[in-house]
C-alpha cells in the first residue's frame, strides 16, 4: 500500500512537471510583444515605470510591464500604526519624486542641518540649508531644505497610487523571472523574458532595477567589481524626548565617525529618529543580542563619549556576551557613570547620560542628538555593507537591449545617505534618454539611444562611490599624522561657506542653477579632496591650493602657515 502510494505520487510529481514544461514551450511560441520590462518593484523600478507614466507621449507610444515578485498589493494597502516607525528608511531629495504629491506628508521629516564631527579630535562641521551661501546658489522657489526622511514603504505607496491613476503600466506583481534568454533572429533578437506565470515577455528594451544579486546583470553578461567591508549596519527606531521650546526643533541630522565606523542619527519625528549605525560585525551581533536598554544606552555614549572609553565599553559588552551571560542595563549604566566621572563630564553638560532632557537646555545641547529613551520593538536589525560597481550600465552583444539601475548598478556605502538618491538619478537620466528617442523617433533599445544616460550617470555615481569610500577608509585610521591632517582640513572647511554649499549642491541636496567656477572648484574638492587628506600630513598643502580662489585673505594665510610647518 505504501508502495502504491509513493507510485501515485510520483506520478502526480511528474504530471505537474510535465504540465508546467508544456506551458512554457505552449507561451515561448507565442510571446507578449512589450516596449519595456522593468524588474524590480523597489523604489527604483516603480520610479521609473512612474517616470514613463508621467509622459503622455510614453502613454501613447510604450507598453511598459513592470515585473515583482512580492505582493505590492500589501504595499499599496499598507497602513501603518500610529507612532510606530518602519526601520528601512530613506533620505530623500524632494525634487526627485515625481509622486510626491502621493506620499504621507505626515510621514516624512525635512533635514535642515547637518553635523558631522571626528570621533577622536571632535573637529566638526556643519552643513545648513539656510546658510545664506546656500540660498544664494538656489534657484528661487526651491525648498528650504536638504533632504526629507520617510519610510521605505511610504514612497514605494506613494509610487503604486500614482501608477494607478495613470494606469499606463502593467504591474505583473507574485511573479517572479524564471528565466531569460536571447531571441534567436537574424541581426540579434530581443531579450524573452519567460515568468512564472507561464507568460514570455519580449522585451524592446530590458531595465533591471532588481537589486544588487541582478539576473538582468547576469543575462547581460555585465561584470562588477567592488568588496564587503569588514563592517555590519545596525539600523533602528528610536525614541527620545521632544526638543524643548528654547530649542530649534528634531530636523538636524547627526553624524560621529568612530574608529568602528560611522554613527548617524536621522529626525522622523519630533519624538523619533532612525538609527545607522556601522560598526565591526561581532560588535553588531552581541549590541543586537543585549537587552534594549543597553543597545540604547550605547547609542547615546557612542555620539558623546570619548573614543578610548567606548572601546573600554565594547570590550565589556563583547566579553559578556562571550560568556553567555550578556550585560545588563543597570550594570552598563553604571559603567557609564563611572567613565563619564573619570572624563569630569558635568553631569549638567549635554554629554552626560544624567542630564535633564525636560528643562532649560545647557548650552551645549544643539551640538548633539536628544538622548535615546527606549527603541521600538523589532525594529532593530543588521545587514552586512560593501562596495560594488558594475562595469557598465548598458548591455552589448549578446547581452544588447540591456540597462541596469539603482541597485543592480551600484551599491555604496549608507555613511552619505546618497544610495536611493543615486538611483533615482538613473531613473531620471534614463527616463530622459527615452523621451529623447522617442521624440526623434528612435529605437529606445538601441546602444545609441541608451549611451546618452551611461555618460550621464556612471562618472557621476563613480565620484560619489569613491568619495564615500575613502571617506569610511580615511576615519577608519587612528595614526595620529592622519587624525591630524584630517581635523586640520575639516576644521578650516568648516570656515569656507562657499566650498559648503558647492559641496551640498554636489551631493544633491538642491537643484543648482549654472554654478560659478568658485562652486565648480567645489564641488571637485568634494569628490577629491578626501582622497587628498588620507595621503597623510601633505593633504593640508593640497588643500591650501585647491581653495586658493575661494578663501578669503586670512584664512589663505592660515593654510599656508599650516603648510609651511609641515615643510620644515
Amino acid at each position: 500500500m505504501l508502495r502504491s502510494a509513493a507510485r501515485v505520487g510520483a506520478i502526480g510529481r511528474n504530471t505537474k512537471r510535465a504540465y508546467v514544461l508544456l506551458r512554457r514551450a505552449a507561451s515561448t511560441s507565442a510571446p507578449q510583444e512589450t516596449d519595456v520590462v522593468i524588474v524590480g518593484g523597489g523604489p527604483a523600478g516603480l520610479a521609473l515605470a512612474s517616470a514613463l507614466s508621467s509622459s503622455a507621449l510614453a502613454r501613447s507610444a510604450l507598453k511598459v510591464v513592470l515585473v515583482e515578485a512580492g505582493d505590492l498589493s500589501k504595499v499599496a494597502g499598507w497602513v501603518p500604526p500610529p507612532v510606530t516607525w518602519r526601520d528601512k528608511s530613506l533620505t530623500l531629495k524632494p525634487q526627485e519624486i515625481g509622486a510626491w504629491n502621493y506620499v504621507e506628508d505626515g510621514r516624512t521629516c525635512p533635514i535642515d542641518e547637518m553635523q558631522i564631527w571626528d570621533g577622536i579630535s571632535d573637529a566638526r562641521i556643519t552643513f545648513s540649508a539656510h546658510d545664506d551661501h546656500a540660498i544664494a546658489f538656489s534657484p528661487p522657489g526651491a525648498p528650504s531644505q536638504m533632504s526629507r526622511m520617510t519610510e521605505n514603504l511610504n514612497l514605494q505607496r506613494a509610487l503604486l497610487r500614482h501608477l494607478h491613476e495613470t494606469s499606463a503600466v502593467e504591474i505583473a506583481d507574485k511573479v517572479k523571472v524564471q528565466s531569460i534568454q536571447r531571441e534567436e533572429r537574424e541581426g540579434g533578437g530581443w531579450p524573452l523574458v519567460h515568468l512564472s506565470d507561464g507568460r514570455v515577455l519580449r522585451a524592446r528594451l530590458l531595465v533591471g532595477a532588481d537589486g544588487f544579486n541582478s539576473p538582468v546583470r547576469a543575462y547581460a553578461g555585465i561584470q562588477s567589481y567592488g568588496w564587503a567591508y569588514d563592517t555590519t549596519a545596525v539600523v533602528a527606531t528610536l525614541f527620545h524626548h521632544p526638543r524643548t521650546s528654547f530649542q530649534a526643533p528634531n530636523t538636524v541630522a547627526y553624524q560621529r565617525f568612530l574608529p568602528t565606523g560611522p554613527i548617524a542619527f536621522l529626525p522622523l519625528s519630533p519624538t523619533a529618529s532612525s538609527l545607522v549605525w556601522s560598526t565591526k560585525p561581532h560588535l553588531a551581533k552581541a549590541l543586537l543580542a543585549s537587552d534594549p536598554g543597553v543597545l540604547a544606552s550605547m547609542i547615546n555614549v557612542a555620539f558623546r563619549l570619548p573614543e578610548v572609553s567606548l572601546r573600554y565599553l565594547h570590550n565589556v559588552i563583547l566579553d559578556a556576551a562571550s560568556s553567555g551571560a550578556p550585560i545588563t542595563t543597570e550594570k552598563l549604566q553604571q559603567e557609564i557613570a563611572w567613565r563619564e566621572r573619570s572624563h569630569s563630564i558635568d553631569s549638567r553638560s549635554a554629554y552626560s547620560l544624567a542630564a535633564d532632557p525636560t528643562g532649560v537646555p545647557p548650552a551645549d545641547a544643539d551640538l548633539l542628538p536628544p538622548l535615546v529613551t527606549s527603541i521600538q520593538p523589532g525594529s532593530a536589525a543588521s545587514f552586512p555593507l560593501r562596495f560594488n560597481h558594475a562595469d557598465e550600465y548598458i548591455g552589448d552583444g549578446p547581452g544588447a537591449r540591456t540597462v541596469l539601475v539603482g541597485d543592480a548598478a551600484h551599491t555604496i556605502h549608507p555613511l552619505a545617505g546618497q544610495g536611493l538618491n543615486m538611483g533615482l538619478g538613473d531613473v531620471e537620466a534614463l527616463s530622459q534618454c527615452i523621451h529623447q528617442a522617442l521624440l526623434t523617433g528612435g529605437d529606445i533599445g538601441s546602444r545609441t539611444a541608451l549611451l546618452p544616460y551611461a555618460r550621464a550617470r556612471y562618472f557621476e555615481n563613480h565620484k560619489i562611490m569613491a568619495a564615500c569610500d575613502k571617506l569610511h577608509k580615511l576615519y577608519s585610521a587612528t595614526a595620529e599624522p592622519v587624525v591630524w591632517a584630517r581635523s586640520v582640513g575639516v576644521e578650516v572647511l568648516n570656515e569656507l561657506d562657499s566650498v559648503k554649499a558647492a559641496m551640498m549642491l554636489a551631493a544633491g541636496s538642491r537643484p543648482s542653477r549654472a554654478r560659478p567656477s568658485g562652486a565648480q572648484l567645489g564641488a571637485n574638492l568634494a569628490a577629491t579632496g578626501l582622497e587628498s587628506l588620507a595621503r597623510g600630513v601633505s593633504g593640508v598643502r593640497t588643500l591650501t591650493e585647491g581653495v586658493a580662489n575661494l578663501a578669503g585673505a586670512g584664512v589663505q594665510r592660515l593654510l599656508q602657515t599650516l603648510s609651511d610647518s609641515q615643510r620644515r
